[in-house]
């Protein structure tokens, strides 16, 4: 009996250590999030939350996706004008579903002509445009189109600065159930292109529900064994990658925290645990990529998520505005 005893307390040590091991590997450093009260807004960002706002409305005040197909065109149209808007050309990969077109929508921001541009690697950023079954989708993915459409201002302006890297923002349709993780799922379609072209890619980020915070404790919960470590208050941006990202997203992190007061957590885990590979990321790590999600973590914080009351008026603006200015300084240090 002790002989027993002894090896099942050696099995429950090793089981122990190799569960610590893996959280480690799991929990990109720094581990915790920015602390203390936000800044005051500044007029950029209160700017730019009137303009998100505007976007979200836009796109995500009806159901849209193939079961509501006139307004997932609508949607589709407001995107390619507000790029157009904003001097840029927008590029159309479309595609049939069940005899009906559907596209994702594309921009792309070269690297400066110093750099040798048919060697620069690839940097896509993306968010899903259609929302799921009967929801509204405000948050999700209105927030996420309205962040991408912002950042395509803000950094294919004319006061852009130069880079060294090629970045695709890429406007997805079928993100969502049926179509999601099926040959049908628009960024699984742009990814398995890109692979296909030879294009170097040094990673991917999907802008996936960034509009719902708050400061109550208890607001947050996370999969086993994650809210052992992180705080169970729902006040941060989660980077959220599959194990092969885990460089990208430290590096991409490192970036935000260094340009941005908001909190904001990271980590990698399999796609089996809950929630992890639950966004358009999925599509380019199955094609070999290095690919996260940034989020607010929405089916674990949010109770509008996936129903008819994911509507505009419940999404926090002041902090999209924070973290869609952040994201672009991100991007600019990180090509």
């Amino acid at each position: 009996m002790v002989q027993i005893a002894t090896v099942l307390l050696a099995l429950i040590a090793v089981a122990t250590l190799a569960g610590l091991g893996i959280l480690a590997y799991a929990i990109v450093f720094p581990r915790q999030p920015y602390r203390g009260p936000l800044p005051p807004l500044t007029e950029a960002e209160a700017a730019l939350s009137q303009r998100l706002r505007r976007h979200v409305e836009a796109v995500a005040s009806r159901p849209h996706n193939l079961a509501h197909y006139a307004d997932l065109e609508g949607a589709a149209c407001h995107i390619e004008r507000e790029l157009v808007a904003m001097g840029l050309t927008p590029h159309l990969q479309q595609y049939d579903v069940h005899g009906r077109p559907v596209r994702n929508i594309e921009v792309t921001l070269e690297p400066a002509p110093s750099s040798r541009r048919e060697t620069a690697a690839t940097l896509v950023v993306g968010a899903h445009y259609d929302s799921p079954d009967e929801s509204p989708g405000a948050n999700d993915n209105g927030t996420g189109v309205a962040a991408l459409l912002e950042l395509a201002r803000l950094l294919g302006g004319p006061d852009a600065p130069e880079r060294r890297r090629r970045l695709r923002l890429v406007f997805f349709v079928n993100e969502e159930a049926p179509y999601g993780k099926t040959e049908l799922m628009g960024s699984l379609v742009h990814a398995r292109s890109l692979a296909q072209s030879g294009e170097r890619i040094d990673g991917m980020i999907a802008l996936e529900t960034l509009g719902h915070f708050s400061n109550v404790p208890g607001s947050q919960r996370f999969p086993f064994p994650f809210g052992l470590v992180y705080s169970n208050v729902g006040n941060f941006v989660a980077f959220v990658g599959l194990p092969r990202a885990r460089g990208f997203v430290r590096r991409a992190l490192r970036a935000f925290r260094t340009e941005t007061a908001f909190p904001s957590i990271g980590g990698v885990a399999p796609g089996f645990l809950e929630g992890i590979d639950l966004s358009d990321h999925w599509a380019y790590d199955h094609c070999g990529f290095p690919a996260m999600m940034i989020t607010d973590t929405a089916p674990f914080r949010n109770p509008f998520y996936h129903t008819r009351a994911d509507l505009p008026a419940t999404v926090d603006y002041e902090s999209l505005a924070r973290i869609t200015l952040g994201l672009s300084r991100m991007l600019d240090r990180m090509c």
